[in-house]
């Protein structure tokens, strides 16, 4: 399959460059700055599941527009817009658009802009990041990329690229009911994003902290009651499953949003935390967790 990946970052850079590496016919689409960096030192991934280096295919948008398979959206939210625009040249008519970007939202924007059989659903989980030199640096055991129709179904094109994205040094998993999966991630990242950009810290001293542990499980009831006023589909027991996630993850793990915070870089507040405290206020439910959360990032964008 022809794949395009827009983005060749820490999240685009580390599941493009796996899939490369496999031998998987993969293009990024970067923009001009970056392609002249990896012409220079190449897609650099140290990793601790094996490092990578590799020469890989470049676009800048508008150059050989020709339809794609599939193309990978691996930006963030406020970068959504442009890389729209950015990626029309390169969408035909059986195009999947595979966004692995957190939140909800940015499902509607894509189907709007391009129609309900181009977008399919996606996640990722992976500690990932780029270092000055502009190499990606991924920390962690976790890797994983969820994908699959929005239906459910298994069509001949999920499991097609099912069998492209196969046999990778990573995990991609086809998933039955991936809406699901992308609700719970936002919910997950929502808790987790938020409590360690809030307190400044890796989850570890927060779970150890009462009145920080106290904000983890106020964060997950308040998104989870917002969620479910908006009849997403979440499962009734999955406050608790994700606290317990939570309380067994790394105790030094960082949020990649508290990351970009450290690095004075933007973030997607309204993205992720304004969406749900619009909805949160159309249904008359108090999230004031939420609302703290929410106003610290405000702040550090001001």
């Amino acid at each position: 399959m022809k794949i395009l990946v827009a983005g060749a970052g820490a999240v685009g850079g580390y599941f493009g460059g796996r899939l490369a590496e496999k031998g998987e016919d993969v293009t990024f689409l970067v923009r001009e700055g970056r392609r002249e960096q990896l012409k220079k030192t190449g897609l650099s991934i140290q990793s601790v599941h094996g490092n990578i280096d590799l020469k890989p295919k470049t676009l800048v948008s508008g150059e050989h527009p020709v339809p794609y398979d599939v193309i990978i959206l691996s930006v963030k939210a406020y970068h959504l817009q442009g890389v729209m625009e950015s990626i029309d040249p390169y969408v035909g008519e059986n195009t999947m658009i595979l966004p692995l970007l957190n939140g909800i939202s940015h499902v509607d924007r894509l189907v709007e802009r391009f129609g309900e059989h181009n977008v399919i659903g996606g996640l990722c989980f992976v500690e990932s990041t780029l270092n000055p030199e502009g190499h990606v640096v991924q920390s962690s055991p976790i890797h994983d990329l969820v994908f699959g129709e929005r239906t459910g179904e298994k069509t001949d094109r999920i499991l097609k690229l099912k069998d492209a994205f196969s046999e990778t040094k990573a995990n991609f998993t086809l998933s039955e009911n991936i809406i699901q999966d992308m609700w719970h991630k936002y919910l997950f990242i929502t808790t987790l994003s938020g409590v360690t950009s809030l307190f400044r810290a890796p989850i570890g001293p927060i779970r150890d902290n009462e009145t920080g542990l106290s904000s983890i499980k106020k964060t997950l009831g308040e998104t989870a009651a917002v969620m479910r006023k908006l009849g997403a589909p979440i499962a009734d027991d999955i406050e608790a499953k994700q606290l317990e996630k939570l309380n067994s993850m790394g105790y030094e793990m960082k949020s990649s949003l508290q990351r970009d915070m450290e690095k004075e870089l933007a973030i997607e507040a309204d993205h992720l935390y304004g969406f749900l405290l619009k909805e949160a206020e159309k249904h008359d439910i108090y999230a004031p967790t939420l609302q703290t959360i929410y106003a610290n990032l405000k702040i550090y964008e001001k």
